[in-house]
């Protein structure tokens, strides 16, 4: 038996990275996963993985989560698989990067839209849904950037929303403590997703200049955040809630 036998997750994101291992992750810890993803063959190629390994999920594909109609009906979906819901991990995100002057107003609202706006939907669609199970835990992926400037790159809209999606967790904790729903945060900082990899190619100083100011010099694994969640999602942490756990290789530490 893992730590999540018999639990109900709602993971968004799940067509790839962070979010595909966090399917796998679930999964093999015993919990029912539900996915959803705007990519559908991604997504359905990490449904295919999780059963492939003896796991069990269903899949949600095409989805816009910037669209509240759409999020809503995602998690009737979602509580429809599996007869009700005990966690949701709002991983999925949509963000654009560059700086102050330069930034447009259309890549901020983007941005805004597609890191704040989507785990606040999914949260508040599905909230009814964990009440009406006596409890549960909402996981929202922020970052390192919603408590940090950086340099590398610059990122105007995206610590703006990500410290929204920090500060937002914390009153979640606090309107849902009485429901017996915990809230917590998880900041990665740099991590090497497939397609950050993909992005950056060859590009070695361009690399550097993202992990630079790590401690440990290197980019994270998903494997070395999705196991922390997986922990946070269990009973075992029934204590954590209102919480911002940084995994950032030591970025923010100094």
């Amino acid at each position: 038996m893992g730590i999540l036998d018999k639990k109900v997750v709602l993971i968004t994101g799940t067509g790839g990275g962070l979010g595909r291992v966090a399917a796998q992750t679930f999964a093999r810890e015993g919990a029912k996963v539900v996915g959803c993803d705007i990519k559908v063959d991604a997504n359905n190629e990490t449904v295919e993985l999780v059963r492939r390994a003896g796991g069990e999920m269903t899949g949600i594909a095409p989805i816009d989560l910037t669209d509240p109609e759409q999020a809503r009906t995602m998690v009737e979906d979602a509580v429809a698989a599996y007869g009700g819901l005990d966690v949701i991990y709002n991983n999925a995100a949509i963000q654009y990067f560059g700086p102050m002057p330069d930034f447009s107003i259309d890549d901020w609202r983007a941005t805004i839209a597609g890191e704040l706006d989507i785990p606040f939907f999914v949260s508040k669609f599905a909230w009814p849904h964990l009440v009406r199970r006596g409890g549960g835990v909402i996981i929202n992926v922020a970052s390192a950037a919603g408590m940090i400037a950086h340099e590398a790159p610059l990122m105007v809209g995206h610590v703006a929303a990500k410290a929204g999606v920090i500060a937002m967790t914390r009153q979640l904790a606090l309107e849902g403590a009485r429901h017996g729903i915990r809230a917590v945060a998880i900041s990665p900082g740099p991590f090497l997703t497939p397609a950050a990899d993909r992005d950056l190619g060859d590009n070695q100083a361009a690399r550097d200049a993202i992990t630079r100011k790590t401690l440990l010099k290197r980019f994270g694994q998903p494997a070395e955040l999705v196991e922390l969640a997986a922990f946070i999602a269990s009973d075992r942490a029934s204590y954590i809630t209102g919480a911002n756990y940084l995994v950032d290789g030591g970025e923010t530490a100094w």
